[in-house]
């Protein structure tokens, strides 16, 4: 028993391609499925590049806040 545990270990350790298909297996498969739910989720959206959306806006407080700050005059220098 301990022989074929130890000769699977040696496969797995050192072929690189046992190492993939095993980690693919593993890790591989949930991968592509949460890939394929956030493309999923995306195209539901129909957002194109470059679109912006914003799902909150503050109602407008009228006379709380800020009043656009004070007029500072200049003087312009040559």
């Amino acid at each position: 028993m301990f022989k074929i545990i130890f000769i699977a270990f040696l496969i797995i350790a050192f072929v690189p391609p046992v190492r993939r298909f095993l980690f693919w297996l593993i890790v591989g498969k949930q991968m592509v499925k949460e890939q394929k739910r956030a493309n999923d989720t995306q195209e539901r959206k129909g957002k194109r590049d470059g679109e912006v959306n914003v799902d909150y806006m503050p109602k407008d407080k009228k006379g709380k806040g800020k009043d656009g700050g004070k007029y500072i005059d200049y003087e312009e220098l040559d």
